[in-house]
């Protein structure tokens, strides 16, 4: 993390091990090694002035102990495994399109054989079809590497396409998790059934994307209760002064919501435009 940020509390569990507050000797045997990063916009996030190939070195060198003369044979495969000439590998940055930086951005992180990938909006600024064509590479990565891939996204679209499961986030706080189709064709929580309407529908006419009113809270100063009460249709008073427990069914599907046991017929009031209208 950056100096400015801090864990301010829970707990952060790895391959069964603690590592919220792991000393820097413990993170340095992880990251990378175990757990690799995609960030956001890789294509910004290449050196310009280094080949590609001279950025995956450092990685393999510094950090995974490869020899030298064995790097290009690992750069080839890498560049293989997520569809890329291995010859480009003596490129710039700037001479690759968009989507293959991203491939780029992809190989560097499985550079080491991590267990877990994290990718932070990894098709954004991408044309649809350059994001299939990314999002089918880490869905092939992911079957044939054993690998857990955790994609962190504002798009609907990405979550059903390529994940097993969902976190539905608001304000800092976990308000819905479970299977992508649980969650998705019936939602719980009354910020996923927004966010479920705010989402382009083939089977819905044209025009009828529903916006959710109002903005997030200021975390600095969050709201007592539910932190999405001001902004909620559904909201009671008692939402207001009581912090919702996030409470997990026989299937798996958690929420955190008081009116959780209300949610089919909640859900066909969220149907309704008029029920988000500011």
């Amino acid at each position: 993390m950056s100096r400015s940020a801090r864990v301010a509390g829970g707990s952060i569990r790895f391959e069964g091990k603690e590592i919220a507050g792991a000393p820097p000797s413990v993170m340095q045997e992880i990251l990378w090694r175990r757990m690799a990063f995609v960030p956001q916009s890789a294509m910004n996030a290449l050196d310009p002035v280094y080949r590609v190939g001279k950025q995956i070195e450092e990685v393999l060198v510094h950090r995974g102990n490869y020899r030298r003369e064995d790097v290009p044979k690992r750069i080839a495969e890498l560049f293989e495994m997520v569809g890329l000439n291995p010859k480009r590998q003596n490129d710039y940055p700037h001479q690759f399109s968009g989507g293959m930086r991203q491939r780029v951005g992809i190989a560097l992180a499985l550079a080491l054989n991590p267990a877990l990938m994290i990718a932070d909006e990894p098709v954004t600024a991408l044309d649809v079809i350059v994001q299939r064509q990314v999002l089918d590479t880490l869905k092939d990565l992911q079957r044939r590497l054993n690998l857990s891939v955790i994609i962190v996204t504002h798009d609907i679209s990405v979550v059903a396409y390529v994940c097993d499961r969902v976190v539905v986030m608001y304000a800092g706080e976990v308000v819905e998790s479970g299977k992508v189709k649980d969650v998705l064709e019936q939602p719980v929580h009354p910020y996923t059934m927004g966010l479920t309407n705010a989402f382009p529908d083939l089977g819905r006419a044209a025009g009828t994307l529903v916006p959710i009113a109002g903005s997030p809270p200021d975390l600095r100063d969050p709201p007592p209760g539910c932190r999405f009460a001001p902004r909620c249709p559904f909201a009671e008073p008692r939402c207001a002064q009581t912090s919702p427990p996030l409470v997990t069914d026989e299937k798996g599907h958690a929420a955190a919501c008081l009116r959780a046991n209300e949610a089919p017929m909640l859900r066909e009031q969220a149907r309704d435009p008029a029920r988000w209208a500011a």
